[in-house]
């Protein structure tokens, strides 16, 4: 991407979205290439993780559906500044973004990668770990009189609370007001809600997760299973180490199925199929 002292051609322009943990490395390892970075992230929290770099423009605020990213992208064209291209890493379950993205990409002729995290390969044989398509499954389980864990995302609180009556209901979320405003709205006890910044992976790799604030969650409300989604390293990494460590069980939601016709990768992957386009 570098060329000689005499190569002036402007930085090619890359449109990110993400949030707080693909995010900024990923940023900090585009921005090193020598890429000119449009950040999108919905939250001024999640914008302070990212480093202050004179070719890093972030934007905070819900895209609000394709048809906003289909003018930008064509407007950016018009001012001959275009994108090359644009990078999704935003969460694996966040389906909505991932649809818009996909279309707003497509009306406008963009190309779009969607960023897979390390170990996101799929299920594997895990006796430990009661697999869920969604949350709807919980249905078919006898929970009655079951201490159940909810570590899904304060939105999906109220499906599953719906979905496991007669199970003793905890939840553990992000220190947002929103999310505990929807955790007492389902019916969860304050008492049963603990409110916590998510352990990073590198928190993870130095920490115990035995003597984890989750797994010593787990042992105060005397947890006996815990529902968790297939969310890749870090957080999954997490709820897998306190279930086994705690004795519980895990119940695992499936991550959705990948659109169609969709170019993932890995970040080492991604930054190749990058390189190779315009190295």
């Amino acid at each position: 991407m570098h060329g000689g002292p005499h190569d002036h051609r402007p930085a090619p322009r890359l449109w990110l979205f993400s949030g707080t943990g693909d995010g900024p490395p990923l940023a900090s390892a585009l921005l090193a290439r020598g890429w000119q970075l449009r950040v999108s992230v919905v939250t001024a929290e999640a914008g302070r993780a990212y480093p202050s770099h004179p070719r890093l423009e972030l934007r905070v605020g819900a895209l609000g559906g394709s048809e906003p990213l289909r003018r930008a992208l064509e407007q950016a064209q018009g001012e001959a500044s275009p994108f090359q291209v644009v990078v999704d890493a935003t969460h694996p379950f966040a389906t909505a973004i991932h649809g818009q993205l996909q279309t707003g990409c497509r009306q406008a002729s963009v190309p779009l990668l969607r960023l897979v995290r390390e170990g996101d390969a799929g299920p594997e044989p895990d006796g430990g770990v009661r697999w869920l398509t969604g949350l709807a499954d919980l249905t078919s389980l006898d929970l009655v009189g079951s201490r159940l864990l909810l570590a899904i995302g304060a939105r999906q609180l109220a499906l599953a609370v719906a979905a496991s009556p007669g199970a003793v209901h905890h939840a553990r979320l992000l220190p947002r007001p929103e999310a505990l405003r929807l955790a007492l709205s389902a019916g969860l006890a304050p008492q049963h809600v603990a409110c916590l910044q998510p352990l990073s992976a590198g928190q993870l790799r130095l920490g115990s997760l035995q003597g984890s604030v989750e797994a010593a969650l787990v042992r105060r409300w005397r947890i006996d299973r815990i529902v968790a989604r297939q969310s890749g390293p870090p957080t999954e990494a997490l709820w897998r180490g306190v279930a086994a460590a705690q004795g519980c069980q895990l119940l695992l939601v499936r991550q959705p199925p990948r659109l169609r016709d969709q170019r993932c990768g890995s970040p080492t992957e991604l930054l190749a199929q990058l390189a190779a386009w315009w190295g």
